[in-house]
């Protein structure tokens, strides 16, 4: 672990995860503060889901560091970027600063190893996946899938696939590879049901 300073972007429902990579919009005064301050010191800011709405919401325990791989200025001061997942970090505590965006003193985890599945557990979420995919009617290029290692395949689905904030935290808190992939499986044989009876689906 390492104890760091980190200034954070609370977004619910946007998951990163090391090694993955996030596209966002960044309009808010606030944020484009963020941005600015990032890029004058080390181009990293944290991703964290907020616990309730309002201005200061509570925060979860767990988030993710991530490096503006990638920015492109509007002209309206407005940016897009692309972040990319360095490592997960744990909230220690909020910090009382100046800045509009919100701080925090966490530790950082160190950067991830590669993980593999075992053949029959990358079996597994590429068929819950198809089934998934075919009950909410996505389409799915299973080529290009199947040609994913496993971290790019288990966290990939984790990030886009449409579950609620609690659901994705949990995804970001699995310590192991084949935890995330476990609960993954769960996820989209629990929303497959919402979706048979009818309900609205973990968004």
């Amino acid at each position: 672990m390492n104890r760091a300073r980190v200034s954070i972007f609370p977004l619910a429902g946007a998951l990163l995860l090391p090694g993955m990579e996030l596209p966002l919009h960044i309009f808010e005064p606030r944020y484009r503060a963020l941005i600015h301050d990032a890029m004058a010191r080390d181009r990293r800011i944290g991703m964290i889901q907020p616990r309730g709405d309002g201005p200061r919401p509570a925060l979860f325990d767990m988030g993710c560091l991530g490096h503006i791989s990638h920015i492109e200025a509007l002209e309206d001061g407005r940016f897009n970027i692309v972040l990319k997942g360095l490592a997960r970090f744990r909230v220690i505590r909020e910090l009382d600063v100046a800045t509009a965006f919100r701080q925090i003193e966490a530790d950082v985890e160190q950067a991830p190893e590669d993980e593999v599945l075992a053949a029959v557990e990358r079996a597994a979420i590429e068929q819950e996946s198809r089934r998934f995919a075919e009950a909410l009617g996505y389409v799915v290029d299973w080529t290009a899938v199947s040609r994913l290692d496993d971290m790019s395949l288990v966290n990939g689905i984790a990030q886009v696939a449409p579950f609620d904030p609690a659901a994705k935290q949990t995804l970001l808190e699995a310590d192991s590879l084949r935890e995330r992939s476990e609960r993954i499986i769960q996820l989209m044989q629990i929303v497959g049901r919402i979706e048979r009876d009818g309900g609205a689906t973990m968004q």
